[in-house]
């Protein structure tokens, strides 16, 4: 039996890691977005790049990818996984709060430059039906470029990034039904006939039999994988719902990021929302790192060489076009001009989603497939460009304060919105966790819990609905549950080393965030207070000073001098634990400095 191992069977797969290892760091110490630096690689690697060299110097086959409609089939993960994401940071009380602009703003802006598109290309010759492609293939923008630039420019929240994010996600809402819209347009007879209409119905069937699954077996699965509490088996449970409701949208006839879409949002609902971005998010990162890779393959910029002036000509136009119509919907809906400027720049060049659109409409044998070509290379200069119009749109916010506007603010991707986050995060909700929640909610503070018993979890979504399934001891899950944005940070796990792995995570993340812990005893308090806590409550000790403070009173001391002495002496124990070069006492005396 051979157990030889065929090298030559995993050049793809190393030359891909090798790529993601080399391109990311290098990228983001240069600042520029690691996404360019795959299409760049894939560039370089494709057969059109390196490739083309190989009759001359055939040891470059080493360094070129083999088999593109491989990498290509698993690269269409990334965008399954790109809009599994998307759905999954969306929800309807959000979708609400933003429609003006999410609806209003982003519904205009794709149709207006839809129109303005196949308007430019119906009179440069293009059929109708292409035109129509072409226009809804080049009004979109890209996500995975743009909302990493305005998160790093720290610009997400602004009155231009509110308005850019809401551009995006409509635009993101709008690839399913264009999708579908290719699909009929692609001569499989009229659109409206009975036929037609009769070969849809499996697509429907599809989306309903995945709402129907979500609603109904979505919430119990996830809770039985929860309460097994492995990571392992959760992940998988995660990975499964995104490919399970991929396939079956595939089979009924539509995408699979249709499907994995539609998945998205029936698990936002749900309290395992924030663990399964955490799960999913390093596949959606490797994989959508892949698609462009795949994207970057397949472009032959040899036709750039051939045809400088048109393609050229068309990326200039596509990003005059877009940025103008941004631009007047911004000043349309009272944005600054320096808003709207900025938001027109951000959103002027192409995305991600036109190689989606324009691949499906070439194999629908809609656009021609030399004139696909030529637009998805003038698209891919447009990408490269928009670092270059980010740092012009960054000179552009250099505005007065007077610009703030009051506009809903929605949440960025990834980053939660500090006008929805929670003023303040309780990690453990047994019992002492949802008095805390009471005591919040008596003085109207907006909070949020996690807890990684699913039971609790459970419990706390029935009365409070507030609660979320995670493990708390992980950055990335703080992040998701708002904590760059909260005032303050309740842990009240009674676990003495869960607790540590808390405060140690969120004080890495905000050295400003005043954390008070749980201690089971003053051994415990002190270790927290090392930890950086801003205050430890021992239980041992607290219980010690309510029973002197009953006592007290119940023989006849009044009430004002038992408090006093209760306080002063609490202070005493914390003085005592809390000891000046701890870190806890280092982050008091820091935030005591700044109010100063």
């Amino acid at each position: 039996m051979d157990h030889g191992v065929a090298a030559e069977n995993y050049k793809d797969l190393v030359l891909f890691l090798a790529t993601a290892g080399v391109v990311v760091p290098l990228f983001r110490r240069w600042r520029l977005n690691p996404i360019l630096g795959f299409l760049f690689a894939g560039v370089v690697l494709g057969p059109f790049g390196l490739g083309s060299l190989g009759e001359k110097a055939p040891w470059l086959s080493y360094f070129t990818i083999g088999n593109p409609a491989d990498v290509a089939q698993l690269a269409e993960f990334g965008v399954v996984f790109l809009l599994f994401m998307i759905g999954l940071e969306l929800s309807w009380e959000r979708l609400r709060l933003m429609r003006r602009l999410v609806f209003g703003l982003g519904g205009l802006q794709v149709s207006f430059c839809i129109l303005v598109i196949a308007s430019a290309a119906w009179l440069l010759g293009q059929p109708v039906a292409a035109a129509c492609a072409i226009g809804a293939a080049l009004a979109l923008s890209s996500t995975a470029i743009v909302m990493p630039i305005l998160a790093e420019q720290k610009r997400q929240h602004s009155p231009a990034g509110r308005a850019t994010f809401s551009v995006l996600l409509f635009q993101d809402l709008a690839v399913a039904p264009i999708l579908i819209t290719i699909a009929i347009m692609g001569g499989r007879g009229e659109a409206l006939s009975p036929a037609m209409l009769l070969a849809a119905a499996p697509a429907v069937i599809g989306v309903g039999a995945i709402v129907l699954a979500g609603r109904v077996l979505l919430r119990p699965m996830m809770r039985s994988v929860a309460k097994a509490k492995s990571d392992e088996m959760f992940m998988a449970a995660s990975l499964l719902i995104v490919i399970g409701a991929g396939l079956i949208s595939a089979l009924a006839g539509l995408s699979m990021a249709l499907g994995a879409f539609v998945a998205g949002l029936l698990l936002a609902e749900t309290e395992y929302r924030h663990e399964v971005e955490v799960k999913i998010e390093p596949f959606k990162g490797l994989l959508l790192g892949l698609f462009f890779v795949s994207i970057g393959i397949g472009l032959d910029l040899s036709l750039l060489a051939q045809s400088p002036g048109p393609i050229i000509g068309m990326a200039l136009g596509m990003i005059a076009l877009n940025a103008s119509v941004v631009f007047v919907l911004g000043r349309i809906f009272k944005l600054s001009w320096e808003a709207a400027a900025e938001a027109a720049l951000l959103l002027a060049g192409g995305g991600e989603f036109a190689f989606v659109i324009l691949g499906s409409a070439m194999q629908e044998g809609i656009v021609a497939q030399g004139a696909g070509q030529l637009i998805l290379v003038a698209s891919t200069l447009s990408m490269f460009s928009i670092p270059a119009l980010a740092a012009l749109a960054s000179k552009v916010a250099a505005v007065p304060r007077s610009e703030k506007a009051s506009i809903p603010s929605p949440p960025s991707a990834g980053v939660p919105d500090p006008e929805e986050a929670p003023s303040v995060l309780v990690v453990g909700y047994g019992r002492v966790g949802r008095l805390v929640g009471e005591m919040l909610t008596r003085h109207d503070i907006a909070w949020i819990a996690a807890d990684r018993d699913p039971r609790l979890v459970e419990a706390g979504r029935r009365t409070t609905g507030k609660v979320y399934f995670g493990d708390a001891s992980r950055p990335d899950f703080l992040r998701r549950c708002g904590l760059d944005h909260a005032r303050a940070l309740v842990v009240t796990m009674d676990n003495p080393d869960g607790t540590e792995a808390v405060v140690g995570a969120a004080r890495d993340l905000r050295p400003d965030l005043p954390i008070v812990a749980r201690a089971k005893d003053a051994r415990h308090a002190a270790r927290l207070y090392e930890l950086g806590v801003t205050d430890a409550v021992p239980e041992t000790i607290e219980a010690s000073l309510q029973l002197s403070e009953t006592v007290l009173v119940d023989i006849g001391v009044p009430m004002g001098l038992v408090i006093a002495s209760i306080h002063e002496r609490r202070d005493e124990f914390r003085k005592e634990l809390n000891h000046p070069e701890a870190l806890g006492g280092r982050t008091r005396g820091y935030r005591q400095k700044a109010r100063r």
